[in-house]
């Protein structure tokens, strides 16, 4: 299976909105539309894009124009648990993207590459690629890639 986890771009402050309501700033837009373009080449049509209902999210995975399901276990209130039950990881044939929040990204990392929760550490608009293999003696995490906004500028 390959899974990428894509963490929302820099979103705007509260100022007293609700956290679902918060947006990308301009400098997030320029981020998530430069992620999307880097993305978009090396995604065919069977990719499935799971995103949190968030607006920074739905905002950070606009500029790549596919296809998306929006879910609550990508959400503000995910788990690493409820993300990786949702993109059925290691098991589903389908390769998934998901776009969603710290800390709960970072746990999934953790879980993907430690086998147990933990914290690791996402920048904001940053993507990790993992794919997994089968091997006799068990599956195997590989992960393919980490890229972060600043280094396709």
């Amino acid at each position: 299976m390959e899974l990428i986890l894509w963490r929302h771009a820099e979103a705007e402050d509260g100022n007293g909105k609700r956290d679902t309501d918060r947006e990308l700033t301009k400098k997030g837009r320029r981020h998530a539309e430069g992620m999307a373009q880097w993305l978009r080449p090396r995604l065919s049509k069977e990719w499935r894009i799971v995103v949190s209902p968030a607006k920074r999210t739905l905002q950070t995975v606009a500029p790549l124009e596919m296809e998306y399901e929006t879910r609550e276990e990508a959400g503000l209130g995910a788990t690493a648990r409820s993300v990786i039950d949702v993109v059925q990881w290691p098991d589903s044939k389908r390769p998934t993207l998901v776009v969603g929040h710290q800390p709960t990204l970072g746990e999934v990392v953790s879980v993907l590459l430690k086998g147990k929760e933990g914290g690791v550490s996402m920048k904001k608009g940053a993507v990790w690629w993992f794919a997994t293999r089968r091997r006799v003696d068990g599956d195997e995490t590989v992960l393919k890639a980490v890229l972060n906004p600043d280094m396709l500028e």
